[in-house]
Order: C-alpha cells, then sequence, then structure tokens
C-alpha cells in the first residue's frame, strides 16, 4: 500500500522510518542517490507523454469540417488499441463525421489540479477490417457496441502540449505508434496525491537542496511523476509560480521502484540539510516561470535559468 510506505520518504518527526539517522554517523562507503541532473533526457518524449495521455484517458472531443464548412466538434467516449490508435463509437447522428474522414481527436489529462497535458491527433476516419477493435472498445466501457458505428481514427500526426496556453510539439505518426505509454501510469495520480498531503516537509526540502535557486520557497506540490522523474511546482511568497523538474537518479519501471528512488533520494536530502553527508552532486539550475496566481491556475509559461550553483 502507498500509505504505508509514504512515511518512510524520511522526515526525522515521523515516527516510523527505514532510514534511521543518528546524530553521530560512523564512517562509510555510501553511494550516492542524488539525481543527475545534467542528463538531457530527463523527461519523457512527447511521444510517449500523447501515448501516456491516451492510456489514462477517455473522453476526448472529436472535430472535423462539416459538409457546410463550419468546424464541428463532439465529445466522444474513446478506446486505444496496442498502437495508440483511437477506436470511438459514432450514434446516428454522428455519421456525418466520417463523411470528410479528415478529424482530430483532443484529448486532455488533468494532473493532480495542477496542470493539463493534453494532444490533438490527426487523421482520418476509417471503418475498422477487424471486429478486435470493436472488442477493445466494448472491454475498455463494458457494454455492446453497434459494428456499424466504430470507426478508427489512422493517425497522421500528434500535437502535444504540457499545459494550456504552451507552445505545441509536433509528433510523428511513427513516433508515435513506437512510443510506449510510461509504466507508472495507473498509480502516478495517487502517489502524488499522497505525497502532497502527507510529506509536504519532504517536497520543501526537495526544492532547498537539489535545485539552485534564490526564490524563497513558501509552498511546493508535486505535480507529476513518470519514470524519469518528477515536476514540482514551487510558490514565493509574491505569488510568483515556477515548475522544476527533479529527475530519479536512474530510470524506474514500476511501483516498488519509484517508491525505493523517493525514499533514498528524501534520505540523502535530509542527510545533507543537517550536513551528515557533504553535497556531492550539481543542483538544478533551469526553473520555468508561470504566470499564474494560484497552485490551481493553467497558464502561459515562460522559461527561467537561474545561474550558479554547485
Amino acid at each position: 500500500m502507498i500509505q504505508s510506505i509514504l512515511p518512510s520518504i524520511v522526515s526525522p518527526k515521523l515516527p516510523i522510518l527505514r532510514f534511521k539517522p543518528h546524530k553521530t554517523l560512523p564512517m562509510r562507503c555510501s553511494v550516492s542517490v542524488a539525481p543527475d541532473v545534467q542528463a538531457t533526457n530527463n523527461k519523457p518524449s512527447p511521444a510517449e507523454v500523447s501515448r501516456t495521455i491516451m492510456e489514462l484517458s477517455s473522453v476526448g472531443t472529436l472535430s472535423t469540417a462539416a459538409q457546410d464548412t463550419w468546424p464541428l466538434g463532439v465529445g466522444v467516449r474513446f478506446a486505444v488499441d496496442p498502437e495508440g490508435t483511437p477506436i470511438v463509437c459514432l450514434s446516428a447522428s454522428h455519421q456525418h463525421f466520417a463523411a470528410d474522414k479528415r478529424s482530430s481527436l483532443n484529448v486532455q489529462l488533468d494532473q493532480c489540479g495542477l496542470r493539463t497535458t493534453q494532444c490533438t491527433i490527426q487523421g482520418t476516419l476509417h471503418r475498422p477490417h477487424h471486429q478486435k477493435h470493436k472488442s477493445l472498445w466494448e472491454k475498455r466501457f463494458g457494454e455492446k457496441a453497434d459494428a456499424d458505428f466504430i470507426h478508427i481514427l489512422h493517425v497522421e500526426r500528434v500535437l502535444q502540449m504540457d499545459n494550456f496556453m504552451e507552445d505545441g510539439v509536433w509528433v510523428t505518426c511513427s513516433d508515435y505508434t513506437l512510443a510506449a505509454p510510461d509504466p507508472l501510469r495507473d498509480f502516478a495520480h495517487h502517489l502524488v496525491h499522497e505525497i502532497n498531503t502527507h510529506n509536504m516537509e519532504d517536497v520543501l526540502r526537495f526544492c532547498n537542496i537539489y535545485v539552485h535557486s534564490d526564490v524563497q520557497v513558501s509552498e511546493a506540490k508535486m505535480v507529476w511523476v513518470d519514470r524519469l522523474g518528477f515536476d514540482i511546482h514551487i510558490y514565493s511568497p509574491q505569488n510568483d509560480v515556477f515548475e522544476v523538474r527533479i529527475p530519479f537518479p536512474r530510470e524506474v519501471t514500476n511501483e516498488k521502484a519509484a517508491k525505493s528512488s523517493f525514499n533514498g533520494m528524501s534520505q540523502q536530502a535530509w542527510e545533507v540539510e543537517k550536513n551528515y553527508h557533504p553535497l556531492e552532486f550539481h543542483k538544478i539550475k533551469q526553473l520555468k516561470k508561470l504566470n499564474c496566481q494560484t497552485p490551481s491556475d493553467a497558464s502561459l509559461q515562460t522559461p527561467l535559468l537561474l545561474t550558479g550553483g554547485v
């Protein structure tokens, strides 16, 4: 259970700790678990993010140019096949969508109320040649579907956006279909919620130890976690908000490994804070400033480069 391990993410005030720090530590040879902040591939690719969004979501907006040239969009439920191809079931009144065939599907994923990442798939609607697509849709929603209403959206390209009002990144069809959804996706939201609820002291410590910044931190919230690391929003007393990416020391592929990495990084941060362990890593220097006033706002983001650090 997540709750059984989260208290061990290290706070010296908690009654149960996996790691037991002492005021006097013996000499030992240790392996640093600090993140390699110099790595450039510390974030999933836009193709991976898009695949993750499609796996975690089931509702989107399907849009096309109707016969009278007026754009039209309707909400639809969708499933995906193993290559990430969207499968939709159109009602009888929506069959005109298949007339032009050129369509787009916009799908959004709320990340703990702090960020709304999204992808828009452009492609063409087709009737599937195999019953497997109908079966996938029925399995996803637990109800029968009329085979005449099942359509698949052949992916041509994908526009991925990290949040509202941000510039998107175009993803090719081949990159999208070859990418794999994030292995932590099924429990990421719950893990982030538990950390923000019960381990705020550790999140603040991450900002002070792993991030080099002159920004005074009044509050910090974790936004999302994936196989390569996690994102944190930092709030200043002046209501400025910054986003920072903190990578794991190594890639994780399952829930147990993610919790273990959190524990190790939290323990290391605590030891550095208490001068039990020297600072032997480069701090993160790049933050992204968000133009918003509250943690729930999603708005335009601009990069901020903070110089210095160990």
